[in-house]
């Protein structure tokens, strides 16, 4: 089981899974990754986004859900940041923020916007909108591996 609570047996006696993963941490970062959201999504990439989407803001089921999807991105983000922290810990990752923007430009890269693209390319979205979506990831993890690495 994947949960920070789970105690393992290991030496001959029980300990906590993930106990060395500073909660507050992960948090702080998460919340600094979904907040990039709201900048990138509202200020910077808002009308490029939706149009590549073909969203129309004038119907109103366009909006049903947002709430949800906005809980759910966070819990995911969250989940991002977290796997962040485990790299950190089981690479022994030490040096600040100058190693949290190598690991958060290398996951960022090789795996959220390459995973982002080969589904846009299936789904033939256009290719400004793989370097949008995949660019928030990639700024999005180098801003959490950046916290989490100075931050230790």
């Amino acid at each position: 089981m994947f949960l920070p609570f789970v105690l393992i047996y290991q030496n001959h006696h029980f300990m906590y899974a993930f106990s060395y993963i500073n909660w507050l941490h992960v948090l702080v970062a998460a919340i600094a990754y979904f907040a990039l959201g709201a900048l990138w999504y509202s200020f910077l990439f808002q009308k490029q986004w939706i149009r590549y989407h073909g969203i129309d803001m004038n119907n109103p089921d366009g909006r049903k859900g947002v709430g949800a999807v906005m809980f759910i991105s966070f819990v995911i983000m969250f989940f991002i940041t977290l796997g962040l922290e485990i790299l950190i810990y089981r690479a022994g990752i030490v040096g600040g923020a100058l190693s949290g923007v190598k690991l958060g430009l290398t996951t960022g890269v090789f795996f959220s916007a390459a995973a982002i693209s080969i589904t846009y390319l299936y789904l033939k979205r256009p290719l400004g909108l793989h370097f949008i979506d995949g660019l928030y990831h990639v700024v999005g993890q180098i801003i959490a591996a950046v916290i989490l690495c100075a931050w230790q």
